[in-house]
């Protein structure tokens, strides 16, 4: 009897091993898909945010997750209206600048002695960055037309998402078994706490980045300040590597005009980075999760390489989930200590 309870526990065992495999490899080749529909919730959890609004009013969930799109879609179609002509202006002007600076800073780095070819540097950079989308063997390029059916399914999804989440949520709770559904609902509870207050924090800090860069590179008289702050504040996105990112552009820019202004504006990018990291950062997400930032760093680099570009711009919110599935099934069920949580539960609107 003993024997053939080992040999059934063994079993058991190669099952769940075998099982854990084939889960970690259907990610993986399916990592794009999942992605996709990764960023579709993401984008549901704004849509949802608008929608609460209307939902207030008493209006149904469908009507007012309807009215959520209408009304994101004006705000981003009256944005564009009003400074639609000053970006794309600026943008071509930034786009025309970049070789002319790429020259100057040349010849300033010759003028110091500096033995660096920084023409090479930005053919590399192009490179590598061209590069980046094709990444992960089974990914394939993103073309206009490919990125054009991404961004539709992706809009598709969340409007689904967001119009029928119970739906979508009681789906899940269904699979887990019957003695782990209120774990399940409690986890399910923080990580939309988690992804609405982190969203909701990164475009407050996205948007005070891209002011700031706009007034401190205007005061010192770089050109196409505006497109460079909108570069900055969208970057903002991608921690860590996206300042560092968006600060080449506005050096060298910078160079066309003068090695002085290129030395303040590599010094505005390093101040704006350390306000927001040290300063504004930990003020307006202090009741979003506690990011390690060496882990958040070594997930946008870990993600990259896994998964492209696609994988690079959904690093943080995806390092936001895996924070509450560990701290709510590895800290708080296996080890049995209390797990950080993303900020009281809200009362049921």
């Amino acid at each position: 009897m003993d024997d053939r309870t080992s040999h059934d526990n063994f079993v058991k065992r190669a099952f769940v091993v075998l099982a854990i495999v084939a889960l970690a490899a259907a990610v993986y080749l399916l990592g794009r898909l999942i992605l996709l529909i990764f960023a579709a919730i993401v984008v549901a959890v704004i849509l949802r945010a608008i929608a609460r609004i209307f939902i207030r009013f008493g209006l149904p969930q469908g009507l007012s997750v309807t009215l959520a799109v209408i009304a994101l879609f004006t705000i981003l179609g009256s944005v564009s209206w009003i400074f639609g002509d000053l970006l794309v202006t600026q943008f071509a002007a930034l786009a025309a600048r970049i070789p002319e600076a790429v020259d100057a800073t040349q010849a300033a780095f010759d003028s110091w002695g500096f033995d660096y070819d920084i023409r090479q540097a930005s053919r590399d950079i192009a490179s590598q960055l061209s590069g980046l989308t094709t990444r992960a063997g089974s990914f394939a390029i993103m073309s206009a037309g490919g990125a054009l059916t991404n961004i539709i399914l992706v809009l598709a999804g969340a409007v689904f998402f967001a119009a029928q989440p119970d739906l979508y949520r009681q789906g899940l709770i269904r699979i887990v078994p019957k003695q782990r559904e209120k774990l399940a609902e409690e986890t399910l509870d923080d990580l939309g706490r988690a992804l609405g207050l982190w969203l909701r924090a990164q475009i407050l800090s996205s948007i005070i980045v891209a002011i700031m860069v706009y007034i401190a590179l205007s005061a010192i008289g770089v050109p196409s300040a505006a497109a460079l702050a909108v570069i900055a504040g969208l970057l903002d996105f991608i921690p860590f590597i996206g300042p560092v990112v968006a600060g080449i552009p506005a050096v060298l820019v910078a160079f066309s005009v003068s090695p002085t202004t290129a030395l303040w504006t590599l010094g505005v990018y390093v101040l704006i980075q350390q306000i927001q990291g040290n300063i504004l950062q930990p003020i307006i997400q202090k009741r979003s999760v506690d990011l390690l930032p060496a882990v958040l760093l070594f997930a946008v680099v870990a993600a990259g390489i896994l998964f492209g570009l696609l994988g690079v711009l959904l690093a943080a919110p995806l390092t936001v989930v895996g924070f509450v599935l560990v701290q709510r099934l590895y800290i708080e069920q296996v080890l049995q200590k209390e797990p950080k949580r993303p900020a009281p539960p809200k009362k049921a609107e």
